[in-house]
């Protein structure tokens, strides 16, 4: 689904807009990246795969993904993505998922527009509840989403294929109902 009006991320320099055919590129340049493929179910061989993974985030559906570019103001180049997959409106549910460049990890920019994308979904899309499904192994994404007060709440065993082969996945979540008397992080 495509996104008019993407949350701020009040990160100076950071913005997030929607993702477009023209980020494919830099995006595939940094997935294609051994440090960043391994922690990822992944799998793109050309930039001509994200395209297509991209067409499904331009429909218009109520239940269609929605994929924001993370941009280095300065550059104007993507530096990563966020957004929502598997999104349901019956059960008012989504997952979300991101990734980085490596020149972007350590920044607390994952966290920051992981907490921003949640309040953002709870509050303007009136989700009630985020998941979000990490590689086993994944040690940085489940520090994010434990910052961002995402619960754990068990292993997935072969719940997605990694590069042809079942891989586990353990999954969080976090309810719009966790946030009551909760400050933002």
């Amino acid at each position: 689904m495509r996104i008019t009006n993407p949350p701020a991320t009040r990160i100076e320099g950071i913005a997030l807009r929607q993702i477009e055919p023209g980020d494919c590129k830099a995006w595939f340049d940094y997935l294609r990246l051994p440090q960043v493929f391994e922690r990822t179910s992944w799998n793109p061989h050309s930039v001509e795969d994200l395209q297509t993974t991209l067409e499904s985030c331009l429909h218009d559906g109520p239940t269609s993904p929605m994929r924001m570019a993370v941009v280095d103001q300065s550059t104007g180049q993507l530096v990563g993505t966020i957004g929502l997959h598997t999104i349901s409106d019956v059960n008012r549910s989504a997952e979300i998922a991101y990734d980085f460049a490596p020149s972007h990890w350590g920044l607390g920019l994952a966290t920051r527009l992981c907490e921003t994308v949640t309040s953002w979904s709870f509050r303007e899309l009136d989700l009630h509840r985020l998941q979000a499904t990490v590689l086993v192994g994944n040690l940085r994404s489940e520090r994010v989403l434990s910052r961002c007060r995402f619960r754990h709440e068990g292993l997935l065993r072969g719940f997605r294929m990694v590069r042809g082969h079942p891989g586990d996945f353990n999954i969080f979540s976090r309810l719009s109902t966790d946030d009551a008397g909760v400050e933002n992080c």
